[in-house]
């Protein structure tokens, strides 16, 4: 007796039951105990094998695609002219056009057999010609730094309720979050380094210039100097209130060294890539009033700039390549 093999795959189930077949077994039960394939599915099989001679499946089986090679080649056509075009819309030209009647999902799946994915495009910043060359030019100047002693700073918004994860759910119509009408937020200004956190900061009014220079003298110039000494750099952008005459004072008083940077350029800043994700972060937390919004931000934005603020100032240091390359 031959010995007792599992099998799983529908094609070896296939072959497995032509091979006992020539070997002379005909009972279903027979070979199911030896191969522990159903019993039902062996004697599909033997019917097959008797009828047709073998297993093989005949070509042409299925119901045919409603959509023709034809019809393909228009909707290629159609989202290179327009990638913006929504299946909605490709229902409707087929409709009018060739006088197919097809729903959205044949066509989402039709779009997937061509290769194609429904994507969101990233954000970038809209630059005018003048915006551009000054990148270049600050590429150029900045390309050998070292932007191992550069120390990074922006201010954002944290909001209380912010609505942007993503659920898995069967019934998407019914998933609903509760927000408040009035939207309550904190203000936040950051600083880090490759060596981590300088400080974070959150306030409720509305930032000026004497304000911001509160908030470096407190905030920024103790950490920076017990990370770098005297040795390192500050960054920040062109916000009026950091280009306002007092700013510049202050600066120049106490701050080694200022880089400057290119307007319009928030995509070259570590420290958003931090923020963006901080906000998830904050956000699956749900806080559930502004004081737990400040205490859930402090704590998990130490977390966070400690375990990956060395890989996003590491790429700063090929943007400058990226941007002579680029443009």
């Amino acid at each position: 007796m031959a010995p007792k093999v599992k099998v799983n795959h529908r094609s070896t189930h296939r072959s497995v039951t032509l091979h006992y077949y020539n070997l002379g077994h005909r009972c279903a039960v027979e070979i199911a105990q030896q191969t522990k394939i159903p019993v039902r599915t062996i004697q599909y099989n033997l019917a097959k094998i008797r009828k047709e001679g073998g297993v093989e499946h005949r070509r042409g089986n299925g119901r045919p695609r409603k959509i023709s090679a034809d019809g393909n080649m228009a909707i290629g056509q159609w989202i290179r002219r327009n990638n913006e075009i929504t299946a909605k819309e490709i229902v409707e030209k087929l409709r009018s056009t060739r006088n197919l009647n097809v729903s959205r999902w044949t066509v989402r799946r039709q779009l997937h057999r061509l290769g194609y994915k429904n994507v969101l495009p990233r954000g970038t910043p809209i630059l005018t010609n003048e915006q551009k060359e000054r990148r270049v030019q600050w590429a150029l100047a900045h390309k050998d730094d070292d932007w191992t002693r550069t120390v990074f700073s922006d201010e954002t918004s944290y909001q209380l309720f912010r609505n942007t994860i993503r659920r898995w759910s069967k019934y998407a119509q019914e998933e609903k979050k509760r927000i408040s009408k009035n939207k309550q937020k904190i203000m936040v200004w950051g600083a880090f380094s490759i060596k981590g956190q300088i400080s974070c900061y959150s306030f409720r009014t509305t930032m000026d210039g004497p304000l911001y220079i509160d908030i470096l003298r407190k905030h920024l110039l103790s950490g920076a100097r017990k990370q770098f000494g005297r040795r390192w750099r500050y960054q920040q952008d062109n916000d009026p209130k950091h280009t306002s005459r007092i700013a510049k004072q202050f600066l120049e008083d106490e701050v080694p060294e200022v880089i400057d940077w290119p307007s319009n350029s928030l995509d070259l800043n570590p420290i958003e890539n931090m923020w963006s994700i901080l906000k998830r972060h904050v956000e699956k937390r749900k806080p559930s009033n502004i004081r737990e919004l400040d205490k859930t931000l402090k704590s998990d934005v130490r977390n966070i700039m400690i375990t990956i603020a060395l890989p996003y100032v590491n790429d700063v240091t090929h943007l400058d390549t990226l941007l002579l390359d680029f443009y």
